[in-house]
């Protein structure tokens, strides 16, 4: 290998641990805010207020999502527990994706949504060879 591409797979990994680490605190900060409600919320329409309350009567709902964000994001944080984290908190991406797609179609919200998502993808993407004894005999 060259000094230079010695440089670039540096600066890769230096890249990839701090949106890694993005990535965890923002699952983390989520999950965290489920339980205590220190964010504030935006303002809601009807229609999506309906929503917010049929997850609300589903009472152990939020807090299930709550967990697998706390667990996922500090899963995700961590090299060695990185790949378990992808997987635990895709079920989670998936889901913010789609809400963004269907219930909020704005631009911040589908672009910053979409970037957490190809993150985690590209996070199983570079573990793969984890995953892959998994699918095989």
């Amino acid at each position: 290998m060259t000094y230079k591409n010695n440089l670039k797979i540096k600066k890769m990994k230096i890249i990839k641990t701090i949106l890694c680490v993005l990535f965890g605190l923002m699952f983390i900060n989520a999950g965290l805010d489920k339980f205590f409600h220190y964010m504030p919320m935006p303002e809601i329409k009807p229609e999506e207020m309906k929503i917010y309350e049929a997850f609300g009567a589903i009472v152990w709902l939020m807090p299930l999502i709550a967990c697998i964000e706390l667990l996922g994001g500090l899963l995700f944080i961590f090299p060695k527990t990185r790949a378990l984290g992808a997987i635990v908190i895709l079920p989670i991406t998936v889901g913010i994706i789609l809400h963004n797609a269907v219930l909020m179609p704005t631009t911040t919200g589908l672009s910053i949504s979409g970037v957490l998502f190809l993150i985690n993808l590209w996070m199983i993407g570079d573990n793969w060879h984890k995953y892959k004894p998994l699918f095989t005999e």
